[in-house]
């Protein structure tokens, strides 16, 4: 299974973005799907998860202003980010559940600044 993620770049405070992983290969074993990301100098933390049957989960930091979803028959998941913060600053990376096998995808950079 591969993992492409896309749509970092650069945004104001209070901006929006929206960030999407697509999986390719054998990706009929995948399960949960989420989105991490690790600031310069933090630890990677997970930002939000989304099972198969679209049960959703949220860090304390995001919630309200994030939203994750995906779209099955794309082998996509999304992130929607809105009224982003300098502290969103971080490089994102998607994640997917594989059966019992964590994969990962290259980051994408998110830089929040005016």
């Amino acid at each position: 299974v591969q993992l492409q993620a896309s749509g970092g770049g650069l945004v104001q405070p209070g901006g929006s973005l929206r960030l999407s992983c697509a999986a390719s290969g054998s990706v009929s074993r995948i399960s949960a799907m989420s989105w991490y990301r690790q600031a310069p100098a933090k630890q990677r933390e997970q930002v939000a998860i989304i099972t198969n049957s679209g049960i959703t989960n949220y860090a304390d930091s995001v919630k309200g202003r994030f939203t994750i979803s995906r779209d099955n028959a794309k082998n996509t998941v999304y992130l929607q980010m809105n009224s982003l913060k300098p502290e969103d600053t971080a490089v994102y990376y998607c994640n997917v559940l594989y059966g019992l096998r964590p994969l990962w995808g290259e980051g994408t950079l998110v830089t929040v600044s005016s």
